[in-house]
């Protein structure tokens, strides 16, 4: 993990108060906050809680689903939601995001993110914190931004990614979203960690291809944390293993 990257979020683990209630209903509906691992997809949490809730109440099946997709190489606030609180996931997902993102300049990759190799690598030498705080005014406020290829938009029915890894052009349109704020939170070249906080649908990794540009170089996300999703945070947020061993399988005559 970058050093940087990997400092702040040590101070906010630190600050981390998981907090478990024994009196939760999941069938009729309840809200969780993870913090998901790294190289879990979302569907893998969403598949977890489903295996260890079904287990623990003697369940064959439960309404389980996330609200808010996070890529399997970032780290974060997903919101889980079971029971009859499914039917919350749409008004949840459409809620403002906050990430932690840190991008290598100077350097590009298929995928903007450490999910493919380098492909490309220009100059960086030229790029100040002064230049860098300068060209992200301009992503401030409504912008266009294509999703990556490599992301699970469908096209003609087929999800992007599945495309690109087989070595297919893929075609996808920009749509409009909007960026309320970055901060530069270090700078220390090639590498810079900012604070984002944008609206539902925002690929940071496009985020970073597009800085990248715009400083006559290249860029690649390599370290990304989800640190807000509406009004949960992931100073609250349960850990998958923790909550796994709260609510074990119970004995047939508990049930």
């Amino acid at each position: 993990m970058p050093l940087a990257f990997g400092i702040y979020l040590i101070k906010r683990i630190k600050n981390r108060t998981s907090v478990f209630r024994h009196n939760m209903d999941f069938i009729a509906g309840e809200i969780l906050v993870f913090n998901k691992p790294l190289t879990w997809t979302s569907f893998d949490l969403v598949n977890k809680v489903r295996f260890v809730l079904c287990k623990h109440l003697g369940l064959k099946k439960l309404k389980v689903g996330h609200a808010g997709t996070l890529d399997p190489l970032a780290t974060g606030v997903v919101v889980v939601c079971t029971g009859k609180n499914t039917k919350k996931i749409d008004e949840l997902q459409a809620q403002e995001k906050e990430y932690i993102a840190e991008l290598e300049l100077g350097a590009t990759t298929p995928s903007f993110d450490l999910e493919t190799e380098i492909d490309e690598r220009y100059p960086y030498e030229h790029i100040t914190r002064e230049l860098l705080e300068e060209k992200l005014k301009q992503f401030i406020g409504s912008i266009m931004q294509t999703p990556p290829a490599y992301s699970a938009v469908k096209v003609d029915g087929v999800r992007a990614y599945k495309m690109a890894r087989k070595g297919k052009e893929v075609e996808i349109k920009a749509k409009e979203l909007v960026i309320e704020a970055i901060e530069v939170l270090d700078f220390s070249l090639p590498k810079c960690t900012l604070r984002i906080v944008c609206s539902k649908g925002t690929y940071i990794r496009a985020l970073a291809r597009d800085i990248g540009k715009s400083l006559d170089s290249g860029a690649h996300l390599t370290a990304l944390h989800r640190t807000r999703s509406g009004n949960f945070t992931d100073k609250g947020a349960l850990d998958i293993q923790e909550f796994a061993a709260q609510y074990p399988v119970k004995p047939k005559e508990q049930l």
